[in-house]
């Protein structure tokens, strides 16, 4: 038996799709491994339902209401039927002390989710629709980036953008297209090649110009 059928025995849950793991403001006293399937977290801003992420296998969440002990702070529902490894507060500290892997990744994992969220709020500053479109790509160039012959690939699923940028499909499409035939990217179904950041930090700074003082 493997190491994961051995995890799964011993703390795994399965929980078919649209089942609540818990909603933000409860009390938490438990988090999550995904072991397979997709979660989507959810939180509630201006009285509407907003999705922050779909995460799939690997990922975890739900760890901050046992490592600070506060109410949840946002919503997990099942996206697609999922198996889970459910780690209570006692069995977490048992695995951080006895597993300084996990810590460490567990740490990066949290750096990188901050480092996230900087990165969005810093994106809404922009006023542009046009510039937050700008912005996500130079930011998942810098962040997730890999460095090819023609220029910089990154993945970049437009169905995501309203969730990321709260900006909508047709006009960040069409914000591509305008790219595109600028000569500043290419794509490829959810992969994009950006030539030359520098030239895209120029654009940028155009836009940003444009939307403060007008046509230029």
């Amino acid at each position: 038996m493997g190491a994961e059928e051995t995890l799964f025995q011993r703390f795994g849950k399965e929980f078919p799709k649209g089942t609540e793991l818990f909603r933000e403001g409860e009390i938490g006293k438990e988090m999550f491994v995904i072991q397979s399937g997709k979660i989507a977290i959810s939180k509630r801003v201006r009285d509407v339902e907003k999705v922050l992420a779909v995460l799939g296998p690997g990922e975890f969440f739900g760890e901050m209401a046992i490592i600070s002990n506060k109410p949840r702070n946002a919503s997990a529902i099942v996206h697609d039927d999922a198996k889970l490894l459910v780690i209570d507060p006692k069995t977490f500290e048992a695995m951080i002390r006895g597993n300084a892997e996990i810590a460490v990744r567990m740490i990066k994992k949290l750096a990188e989710r901050l480092s996230e969220a900087d990165a969005q709020i810093e994106n809404l500053l922009h006023g542009d629709p046009a510039s937050r479109v700008v912005h996500q790509i130079l930011q998942a160039c810098q962040a997730r980036g890999r460095q090819q012959e023609e220029g910089v690939e990154i993945d970049f699923a437009v169905r995501e953008m309203p969730r990321q940028i709260g900006v909508g499909e047709p006009a960040v499409r069409s914000m591509l297209d305008r790219m595109e035939r600028a000569g500043l990217i290419e794509r490829s179904g959810d992969r994009l090649t950006v030539y030359d950041t520098a030239r895209l930090h120029d654009f940028l700074n155009y836009l940003e110009m444009k939307w403060k003082f007008g046509d230029l």
